[in-house]
């Protein structure tokens, strides 16, 4: 079993326009250089603005990206992270409402897999929120090794493919790490006939970034914009356990390709009329090489 041990961090953020006083609300992504960042913001921007904080700090603008996205330069915060722990909001989905600091200590602790430990992602890894400490426990009981690897979830996870043809559609990266014992658990599952079982799309996506085509998994560490499709041909991962996900996503193409079309459509069929749940806090299924 292979787990993403990555953490969400409470990125949101919201300021004002130091110059007008406009509301503007900044979600962090991830480091783009020298104390700059790269951050999808809530609210019109320009090159050059300056930002500040309830707490006094201030970020300045220093570039647009497009899609909604610019780089923005840091101004005293010391380590961003830290600041974000300070002043930063859980970023849940915008379908779940929020409102008050008792449902932000409650999304803290929940919106997170029990497992979490690498900071650095924007949503959390959905699968991963099915297991309970006595679920990883009966793992360990019945000696089913488990490994873990980081893949931080940013917002191209989320962003639909609006393309015409599916192979248009261009992944952005996300930062993962897989170790070189990750790649040793895989091999002596290979060695012993058993099956490499991914916790989640992210875990897929780190695991075969990281895959040669013969299916052993080398060590990695940096970016991956890897999109996975019908048709890909998958050299690590034997299972999946994963959320039912939304139409037109990256996400939902991954599981067809894994899955089968004819398959994954009478799955969601089956869990429509049996009234899942959908979304981040929804349901799950298990899908192995050859059915659902």
């Amino acid at each position: 079993v292979v787990l993403n041990r990555t953490k969400v961090i409470p990125a949101r953020v919201v300021g004002k326009k130091a110059e007008t006083g406009g509301a503007v609300e900044l979600l962090f992504l991830h480091p783009a250089g020298d104390r700059r960042w790269r951050a999808l913001a809530k609210g019109s921007l320009r090159e050059g603005q300056h930002i500040m904080f309830s707490d006094g700090h201030r970020v300045t603008v220093t570039g647009e990206e497009g899609h909604g996205c610019w780089q923005v330069s840091l101004n005293g915060q010391g380590d961003l992270l830290a600041w974000l722990r300070r002043v930063g909001l859980v970023p849940v989905p915008p379908y779940i409402r929020r409102d008050g600091a008792i449902h932000e200590r409650l999304d803290r602790r929940r919106y997170q897999t029990l497992y979490a430990s690498a900071p650095g992602s924007v949503a959390a890894p959905t699968a991963g929120l099915h297991f309970s400490a006595a679920q990883l426990r009966r793992l360990r009981e019945r000696r089913i090794p488990v490994a873990k690897l980081t893949l931080h979830i940013g917002v191209g996870t989320f962003q639909p493919i609006r393309c015409d043809r599916v192979e248009q559609h261009r992944m952005a990266a996300e930062y993962c790490e897989v170790d070189a014992a990750v790649g040793r658990a895989v091999e002596r599952a290979r060695r012993w006939g058993g099956r490499v079982v991914a916790v989640g799309t992210s875990t897929v996506r780190a695991l075969e970034s990281a895959a040669s085509p013969d299916g052993a998994v080398a060590p990695l560490q940096g970016w991956t914009e890897l999109f996975i499709h019908p048709g890909y041909r998958f050299r690590a991962v034997d299972a999946l356990l994963t959320n039912f996900h939304l139409p037109k996503s990256s996400l939902l193409c991954l599981v067809g390709a894994f899955a089968g079309r004819d398959r994954l459509l009478a799955a969601y069929r089956a869990a429509v009329e049996a009234r899942y749940r959908f979304y981040s806090y929804g349901d799950a299924m298990f899908i192995r090489t050859g059915g659902v």
